[in-house]
């Protein structure tokens, strides 16, 4: 479970980091003073967990969880008792812990997020057993439509209103838009590197500087882009 720490005071930080060394399966990737450094490492990191401070200056813990978009898990680290009760309000607060905190209170907070994470991996699996990774896709081409198997599409290109969809054999010209394929693509395969390039990432073959090889095709990889491509790869 990965997780960051949010909170301007160090010393609390640090007594969170420690707690969190007792649970063999928690992982602290970052440490944030403040909640704005915290939003912009997310925007291109994901994590499974965060523990926030509530009164912190400038941005406080409620103004980074109303500024957050799709927030992961949250346990709320503050000295404030008071604001618990409206806390709960956001369904991916998991817990609060008011400090000071012992080893107690954060082992029964530790067991909460395993069956909130263990719940959430299992939603996920069921969700993606619906999807057929064989599923097929038809296209509208001269009135006729033709059958595409979603493994077989190596690369999908915006060309003004229209979309050019390359497979190993053939290519396909299409009047649609990227927006509207995307929404028909599996995630597990498919993701747009770039404003005019949608890729089937299982087959890249090469990864070099902003560009992937795909068969013999180079495509580009924008820089906004590329932070999820090289989540979505399995790195050695």
């Amino acid at each position: 479970m990965r997780c960051i720490i949010v909170d301007d005071e160090s010393s609390a930080r640090a007594i969170v980091m420690e707690l969190c060394k007792t649970i063999p399966d928690m992982e602290v990737v970052a440490e944030f003073p403040n909640a704005l450094e915290a939003l912009k490492f997310l925007k291109h990191t994901s994590v499974d967990l965060i523990f926030l401070d509530i009164h912190m200056p400038k941005l406080t813990g409620v103004d980074f969880i109303e500024m957050a978009t799709d927030p992961p898990m949250i346990v709320l680290t503050t000295s404030d008792k008071d604001f618990a009760i409206e806390a709960y309000g956001y369904e991916f607060i998991v817990d609060y812990l008011v400090k000071p905190i012992t080893q107690e209170r954060f082992q029964k907070c530790a067991a909460k997020l395993e069956n909130a994470f263990n719940k959430s991996r299992s939603e996920t699996t069921v969700a993606n057993m619906g999807l057929n990774e064989d599923e097929d896709l038809y296209i509208n081409i001269d009135r006729r439509l033709i059958k595409l198997k979603f493994r077989d599409i190596q690369i999908i290109e915006a060309q003004g209103d229209y979309i050019e969809i390359k497979t190993q054999k053939e290519r396909y010209r299409v009047h649609s838009t990227l927006k509207k394929i995307k929404e028909k693509l599996p995630e597990s395969r498919f993701l747009q590197i770039h404003r005019s390039f949608i890729i089937n990432f299982t087959q890249i073959i090469d990864i070099q500087d902003n560009s992937v090889l795909i068969e013999r095709n180079v495509i580009p990889i924008s820089r906004s882009n590329r932070p999820e491509l090289m989540q979505r790869l399995n790195l050695l």
